[in-house]
């Protein structure tokens, strides 16, 4: 007999087989000696009381033994060396799984990353951090794996009706990821794990016979007679392929550029923007688990936090649990902030956005270019540089003080390695931007006592939540409408907000490819 039951467990038994066994089979009525084993399903943290569980669904095998089925999402890997060619422009985690089920589906996936594989990068991202020295083209954001690389690999979504979350979370299993991002109700792999991942997804590509170029910045698309024929680089050389998937992420401001001036047509964007807020770890648990202490087999706590103000939701993006505030540029005159966390999540501080949603309309320009709102993003991240004494050095201000609109006289000890420059935020932000966050604050504190003390502190600028541009595509074919074999992708192309969502649309691009071919 298979039984399936929910159960909320201590986190006291929750690491030791023998207690949790034994508590299994008070709660379902039968000796301990006729569970031959259990399989947990879903876990969750359920901290809503004082009593804290781990919430688990699972299945209880009752006389008899589990019997192994086969996983339906393994990769079978095929040699297509002499297949049609595709080109994927972009190495992040929609480019890497666009290539992976091209090779399924029998053909050749022509990557094409203008960033450095992952261990050259790792050089340029410590010139960020120690120097304040951004590359253009080798940062957090450009190079192999993308931003995904480095942004903590947090695999929540909520794109379960986009397409087969298990078969994105099987195949990062597939190639080291730890088994239990299957399990954990919200995964994720650690900044310091998914480069080691990156790896071995390259390996597995190149060795069925696709290809990867790294330094190959794409300048010019060849289109002839509203069909994609390939691209140009910027050595001057130039790739042709039977269809092209665009997966350049949401900060290639220069591939949004050319689409413009190559009259393609593209649309200006709603996103947020704001700031991030950064707490002692320490006080989040205290704040979610009700207690100085929490248990030690409880992870560090997340929040997701968001309000109404004004009719303009204000929200927490991208929580990063015993993280890291990380200097995101892209460019040399523009600081740009992101979070992330190793595996174990083991910083002393807990990160996050916290943003203000940014409508169409109060972007100025809005009708007259659809690169309004990449030009209004751009120029708050220039912003900050010029009064950061043009330096990566990000504006900060403690919460109290940007409440009161006082400039902090000393800012706490953080996370932010290239360091920090006490500012009034309001000198950087949109006036309604800043006016939403300080309405906000006071109410989350509310929430979550203690989360707008002088203990916690801000840092600017959050502006990369989400693309400001959107590409258009066919909502069947997935091609742009004025170019056939031209497949927009992913969070560049604003169809994707996170690392399993833009896998997803990677692999449904990649299938929309094989349906164009055919």
């Amino acid at each position: 007999m298979i039984k399936e039951i929910e159960l909320g467990i201590s986190p006291t038994i929750i690491n030791d087989a023998e207690a949790l066994k034994a508590f299994i089979s008070k709660n379902i009525g039968f000796p301990v000696h006729r569970i031959h084993a259990f399989e947990i399903k879903k876990q969750s943290i359920d901290a809503r009381s004082r009593i804290i569980v781990f919430r688990a669904k699972m299945l209880v095998y009752i006389d008899e033994d589990p019997i192994q089925t086969p996983n339906p999402h393994l990769f079978i890997p095929q040699k297509i060396n002499h297949a049609k060619r595709v080109l994927v422009i972009g190495a992040g985690p929609a480019g890497l799984f666009a290539a992976l089920r091209l090779i399924e589906l029998g053909y050749q996936p022509i990557v094409i990353e203008r960033g450095k594989e992952v261990q050259a990068r790792r050089r340029d991202l410590a010139a960020i951090n120690k120097n304040g020295i951004v590359n253009p083209e080798s940062n957090y954001c450009f190079g192999e794996g993308g931003a995904g690389t480095y942004s903590d690999g947090k695999l929540y979504t909520r794109s379960t009706k986009r397409g087969d979350v298990d078969r994105i979370l099987t195949r990062f299993i597939e190639h080291g990821a730890d088994p239990n991002i299957m399990v954990n109700a919200r995964p994720h792999i650690g900044t310091n794990k998914l480069p080691q991942i990156i790896v071995k997804l390259r390996e597995q590509i190149l060795n069925c016979g696709g290809e990867i170029l790294f330094d190959a910045k794409v300048i010019d698309f060849d289109i002839a007679f509203g069909l994609c024929k390939g691209v140009q680089l910027a050595d001057g050389t130039r790739i042709a392929a039977e269809a092209l998937i665009l997966a350049t992420g949401h900060s290639a401001k220069d591939i949004y550029e050319l689409l413009d001036r190559k009259k393609i047509k593209i649309e200006a964007k709603a996103f947020a923007m704001g700031l991030r807020i950064e707490h002692p770890q320490a006080l989040i648990d205290q704040i979610q688990y009700k207690c100085e202490l929490p248990h030690p087999n409880l992870p560090p706590s997340y929040y997701s936090i968001v309000e109404q103000i004004d009719g303009r939701g204000v929200f927490s993006f991208c929580m990063c649990p015993g993280g890291i505030v990380a200097p995101c540029a892209t460019a040399t005159d523009e600081i740009v902030v992101n979070g992330w966390s190793p595996s174990k999540r083991n910083n002393p501080f807990a990160n996050s956005g916290l943003v203000v949603q940014v409508n169409l309309e109060d972007i100025p320009g809005i009708t007259q270019s659809p690169l309004a709102a990449l030009h209004f993003q751009h120029k708050v991240e220039q912003l900050a540089f010029r009064l950061a004494g043009n330096t990566i050095k990000a504006p900060a201000q403690r919460v109290a003080d940007f409440i009161n609109r006082k400039v902090s006289t000393d800012l706490p000890k953080n996370s932010y390695i290239p360091g920090l420059t006490a500012l009034s935020l309001d000198e950087v932000l949109p006036g309604f931007v800043s006016d939403s966050i300080r309405k906000a604050l006071p109410i989350f504190g509310k929430k979550m006592k203690g989360y707008d003390s002088n203990e916690a502190l801000l840092i600017g600028v959050e502006s990369r939540t989400s693309s400001p541009v959107r590409i258009p595509r066919d909502k069947i074919t997935l091609q742009h409408p004025e170019v056939s074999g031209f497949f927009p992708c992913a969070e560049g192309a604003g169809y994707a907000g996170g690392i399993v969502s833009a896998a997803i649309d990677g692999e449904k691009c990649a299938e929309a490819v094989a349906q164009f071919l055919n």
